[in-house]
């Protein structure tokens, strides 16, 4: 009988990639199949994310959960993996004492090792060192399920914005060797993916380094990729408006290739809050950015991040938030209410923002960003898109889901046979979170 795997998984999409990770991993040393049953597992994990409020309670509430299916079945192992694994450790061991395996974001690949000395032992593991790439080295090559996968290019962060735990998490910027990342796009190219996202906490930091001894930065990567046989589309995603080169903004204007939407957090329009954050960067910086973008690739969109009711946010600080929207018109923003993150500086910082007050200002920015995206939404009505079929739609079985290239979702009718390819579809509806259309001419 096949033994099973239960993954839940919190957070981004480098945790996303890492669950697939370990998933490829178990299956070739254990034989272990996925499940979305955990009372069916062998072996459950949680992959977790300190980024959202509370986030190590929430990972011992569903650890609780978890708890009765072990008292009935010794031999289930229970490991808790990523970012809250890798900020608590052995704490977690210490709180429930059930758990057998806990591994950060950079030792998922030495699950088969950590699972071996538990089973001898019978003592917990715990690993959540830093070991550099050592990761990407040791994993089995992906295994791919459609037309679209990403790549994981480099790990960390090192920019310590004041409210921010992930260079404490995931360790500093390290990037993989290129012809290591290009060796894994072309396997993925010749397993039938035509669209990769390049995946890194601050991904157009990427400094690799070539066999000759060179490094490689962000847009020679991009560049090489795209003359990849097979691969028709490059995203990438969290990009940081530090890193965005005169190199990367030239890319926009000779790599077709490269979709024409882009996710550039920006997390506030106030140049004193963005100075208490620790950016890097002022908004009039950000606005030329953007401005040196839209010339190379006319008709970018962009979406981007805000963290709202930061300490000491004033009226006016927001309102400059809220202009800086007008001035640069966003299709779309994730915006979270600020909450502290134990051990980062924020934490520390004076004049705290009553939450109702925050709610009432997230509320307004939320409504002028929707409106954005709705208006740039209905602008696509009648016109011609080609994307990429990815299935079949999530409410009509009976139709197709498709991506364009600015990431919205877009439902029609076509034959099942289209699924994995690109057609051109003409959009003849703007829904509030997707677009309808018809296979075109």
């Amino acid at each position: 009988m096949t033994r099973k795997l239960y993954i839940r998984t919190f957070g981004c999409q480098m945790n996303e990639y890492d669950s697939d990770r370990m998933a490829d991993v178990l299956a070739a040393s254990e034989g272990l199949a996925r499940t979305d049953r955990a009372e069916d597992a062998d072996v459950i994990l949680f992959n977790t994310c300190s980024v959202r409020e509370k986030a190590a309670e929430r990972v011992f509430h569903d650890l609780g959960r978890v708890r009765a299916l072990k008292a009935g079945r010794p031999d289930l192992l229970i490991g808790v993996g990523g970012c809250v694994a890798s900020q608590e450790g052995g704490a977690i061991v210490k709180r429930a004492p059930y758990v057998d395996l806990v591994f950060g974001p950079q030792t998922l690949h030495r699950l088969p090792e950590l699972i071996r000395a538990r089973r001898e032992s019978g003592r917990a593991q715990v690993d959540t060192s830093f070991p550099e790439i050592e990761k990407f080295d040791r994993l089995p090559p992906p295994r791919v399920e459609g037309a679209a996968a990403f790549v994981s290019i480099m790990e960390g962060c090192s920019k310590y914005c004041t409210f921010c735990v992930v260079p404490y998490t995931r360790g500093e910027e390290v990037s993989r060797p290129l012809a290591d990342v290009l060796t894994e796009v072309a396997d993925l190219a010749l397993q039938g993916v035509k669209e990769v996202t390049l995946l890194g906490q601050n991904v157009n930091a990427y400094r690799g380094a070539g066999d000759d001894g060179s490094i490689a930065d962000f847009a020679t990567l991009v560049e090489h990729v795209a003359e990849m046989p097979g691969i028709e589309r490059i995203r990438y995603t969290t990009s940081h408006p530090k890193e965005m080169t005169p190199r990367l903004v030239d890319v926009y204007r000779t790599v077709d290739k490269l979709v024409s939407q882009l996710h550039l957090p920006v997390q506030s329009g106030s140049d004193r809050i963005l100075a208490a954050m620790k950016r890097g960067y002022t908004t009039l910086e950000y606005k030329s950015t953007v401005r040196k973008l839209r010339a190379a690739r006319p008709g970018l969109s962009l979406s981007t991040d805000f963290i709202v009711g930061f300490p000491g946010e004033t009226d006016e600080d927001f309102e400059r938030t809220m202009r800086l929207v007008d001035d640069v018109g966003f299709d779309g923003a994730f915006s979270f209410l600020y909450s502290p993150r134990p051990g980062t500086p924020a934490v520390e910082l004076p004049d705290p923002v009553p939450r109702e007050i925050a709610q009432a200002r997230l509320a307004r920015l939320q409504s002028a960003i929707d409106a954005q995206y709705g208006a740039a939404s209905a602008a696509m009505v009648g016109t011609r898109q080609r994307v990429l079929v990815t299935g079949r739609a999530a409410k009509h079985a009976n139709e197709l889901a498709a991506r364009t290239d600015n990431n919205r979702v877009v439902n029609f009718a076509a034959d099942p046979s289209v699924i994995g390819s690109y057609v051109d579809i003409v959009v003849t509806a703007a829904l509030p979170h997707s677009l309808r259309g018809e296979p075109a001419a």
